[in-house]
């Protein structure tokens, strides 16, 4: 009498197997997504709070230069010569003759995605800000006008976060500005 497997048998166990393995991946892949995008909320939030403390410092909010606040640091006698930021490494502060006054932000955060980025607008002479980020989930009821997958921004056009057909889905604002407003 033989005690081994057929190979019937062996090949239910392993499509029983590879199933498991599959419902299980998805799940995994789906909660590394969802795990990002809290980040890039959370992300985005901390920016805009550093931006109202800074607002409440100067009465305006820091200007723009390819999407990024000038503000690493930012010099009050001359805003518009300001150092950029650069997402992931700037600190965000405030240089009044060679001393730093506040640090809003330690080191800016950057999208956890590599090839996507954040994007920061000013309008209305620095009255109003815009962030933005692409969410990966695309039934996220966050999304701008709750279109994850194609959001229009401003003047009918989307906004890109990184890469082609990566819009920009995702935005925290000042009280005073939609998402959706245009320069």
């Amino acid at each position: 009498m033989s005690w081994g497997f057929t190979l019937v048998e062996l090949l239910v166990v392993m499509a029983i197997i590879g199933i498991l393995a599959t419902v299980i991946l998805g799940g995994f892949r789906s909660s590394q997504r969802r795990s990002r995008d809290a980040q890039r909320k959370s992300d985005l939030k901390q920016i805009a709070n550093a931006l109202e403390m800074f607002y409440s410092d100067y009465e305006r909010y820091p200007s723009e230069n390819q999407a990024k606040p000038l503000a690493c640091p930012y010099t009050p006698s001359d805003p518009e010569r300001s150092a950029q930021c650069a997402w992931g490494e700037g600190e965000m502060s405030d240089l009044v003759g060679e001393e730093k006054r506040t640090i809003y932000f330690k080191t800016l955060p950057k999208d956890p995605v590599s090839g996507q980025t954040y994007i920061y607008r000013t309008l209305y002479n620095n009255s109003a800000y815009q962030l933005y980020a692409r969410l990966e989930n695309p039934e996220d009821k966050n999304c701008i006008d709750g279109n994850c997958v194609d959001p229009v921004v401003s003047d009918g056009e989307p906004l890109e976060c990184g890469g082609t057909n990566l819009n920009c889905n995702f935005a925290v604002t000042s009280a005073n500005v939609t998402p959706t407003e245009g320069w």
